[in-house]
């Protein structure tokens, strides 16, 4: 099969096609016809050399994928030969086969291209288990997504409106501002030309925000104290401007605050597999109705991977970027 890998760290140029063995799906797999995948910030970070694939995952870039079921593994019966799908994967998604666990992937929603199907397993795990599992968020709270233009911001915000929360977004750009608005944010802050704590402690008469999400990390960290209500939830998933900062941890106790994190690609099988059941039954429905949908930026051919990472770089994007991989 082709497939994309990388050849050493570096920059997006070291993205190169190469021919792989068809890998054969193990125990309670399914080996996909990949005809879509997914392009996310840690493939960025894999490819620079900062973030090594987890054991036993394959070391071919790519998380998320939509495609069709192409055989079966030894017990697996969720799905039949011909299906079309889309799947969480460890690694090995930049190319034209991969093989997953069945619990890890769902049926593609009914009239979703393959190229939006590709759009949704990293962002909605992602979303679902740190918004709504780790943050808690609930109806008639707020949440703050930090990157609010971003595949996983476009989501967050989607979601957390589609359950009943009021949403506050920052972004790097009034067009992007103007997405984050008409995704449902009630507020968009561009970060570039006003402070995001005194615009959100003004919006809520000075409470603050019941669950931020934030992949920014740096000087974020300490002002997302200040902008938390208490009882608030801090959730982080990325440092996009640094892992080390000083904040004021006194806050932590006088409001009483959750800060919290994780990652995903590391997590269990049965882990990820009780995050898509929980998914199919609450999100999926929304996503059949298309009440909510990926917001979708560029499509790129799976020769041009590394096209794809130059854009995703350079952070003008709005939505997911994906390879087709026809």
């Amino acid at each position: 099969m082709k497939a994309i890998e990388i050849t050493e760290p570096g920059g997006p140029r070291v993205l190169a096609m190469t021919e792989r063995p068809v890998p054969m799906p193990g125990e309670d797999e399914i080996l996909i016809r990949v005809k879509c995948a997914g392009v996310n910030r840690p493939d960025v970070l894999q490819r620079t050399g900062n973030y090594a694939p987890p054991p036993g995952a394959s070391d071919l870039p790519g998380l998320e994928v939509s495609g069709t079921v192409e055989a079966l593994g030894p017990g697996a019966s969720r799905f039949a030969v011909g299906d079309m799908v889309c799947a969480l994967t460890a690694g090995g998604g930049y190319a034209q086969f991969v093989a997953v666990h069945e619990t890890n992937a769902l049926p593609a929603p009914a009239s979703f291209t393959f190229t939006e199907a590709a759009a949704l397993p990293e962002t909605y795990f992602t979303v679902w288990h740190n918004v709504f599992q780790r943050g808690g968020l609930q109806p008639g709270e707020s949440l703050l997504v930090h990157g609010g233009s971003s595949g996983i911001g476009t989501t967050a915000i989607q979601l957390a409106k589609a359950f009943g929360a009021t949403v506050f977004a920052t972004a790097g750009s009034a067009e992007k501002c103007a997405a984050c608005v008409k995704l449902g944010a009630d507020l968009a802050i561009n970060y570039r030309d006003s402070d995001f704590v005194d615009a959100v402690r003004q919006a809520t008469g000075g409470k603050g925000v019941d669950v931020i999400l934030d992949m920014v990390g740096g000087d974020y960290i300490g002002r997302n104290y200040v902008a938390a209500a208490t009882g608030g939830r801090i959730v982080q998933i990325a440092f996009l401007k640094g892992r080390k900062a000083e904040a004021d941890f006194s806050q932590l106790m006088i409001k009483r605050l959750v800060h919290t994190g994780s990652t995903l690609r590391p997590r269990s099988i049965a882990f990820k597999g009780g995050v898509a059941a929980e998914l199919a039954e609450k999100v999926w429905p929304l996503l059949e109705r298309r009440q909510i949908a990926p917001v979708m930026d560029r499509i790129y051919p799976l020769a041009e991977a590394w096209r794809a990472h130059e854009r995703m770089e350079e952070g003008s994007h709005i939505g997911k970027i994906v390879l087709e991989v026809l």
